[in-house]
């Protein structure tokens, strides 16, 4: 067995949540407001529209190289339709049942 294994796994999570992220901003609904600067390969958007969408403040600020690879692998998987949620509104559905 690999000791590196469960540290590769952990690593492709991450990885695939912040593509989720920047893939809910980019194409998620009521997200029209943010944008790509393909050149930094960064979300971009005006500071109001940051100051508005704070749950996605850590992408402000990062470089997301692998994102056209990434969406090819996973975009997939996505689903689509009346039942899908964006990764928001997982965050916002963990955090109400840790208040309750």
């Amino acid at each position: 067995m690999l000791k590196a294994k469960p540290n590769l796994e952990s690593r492709i999570r991450t990885l695939k949540m912040d593509w989720a992220t920047v893939y809910d901003l980019l194409s998620g609904k009521d997200n029209s407001s943010f944008g790509c600067d393909e050149h930094r390969q960064m979300v971009v958007a005006k500071d109001a529209i940051w100051n508005i969408h704070k749950e996605a403040g850590q992408c402000r600020h990062h470089s997301f190289p692998y994102y056209d690879q990434l969406t090819s692998i996973y975009a997939k998987d996505r689903a689509t339709g009346k039942y899908a949620q964006t990764a928001v509104d997982i965050f916002e559905e963990i955090d109400a049942e840790d208040v309750a």
